[in-house]
């Protein structure tokens, strides 16, 4: 079996691999200011209440990027609805 894989670094440097970013440097900002205050204890939800989850946190920060208009992929939809089985009978 033989895999395509490079095998000495100088062969790396010839690949031409593009990555983009999924967040943008503004989203990243907002991401970090949000989890400092987390880690201060400042950080509020919309109901006013403190928030210490470390995922809550992540998600504030991201809507608030959205809101700026920061580069940040959209939200995961909801799959919403009951499956509809059918009846054989």
């Amino acid at each position: 079996m033989q895999t395509n894989y490079p095998n000495k670094p100088s062969e790396c440097l010839n690949l031409k691999i593009t990555i983009m970013a999924k967040y943008s440097k503004g989203a990243q900002d907002k991401v970090e200011k949000t989890m400092h205050e987390r880690k201060e204890g400042t950080l509020r939800s919309g109901s006013a209440q403190k928030v210490t989850s470390r995922k809550q946190a992540i998600a504030i920060g991201l809507s608030e990027a959205r809101k700026s208009g920061a580069k940040v992929p959209k939200k995961a939809s909801k799959k919403t609805g009951r499956r509809t089985t059918s009846k054989s009978s």
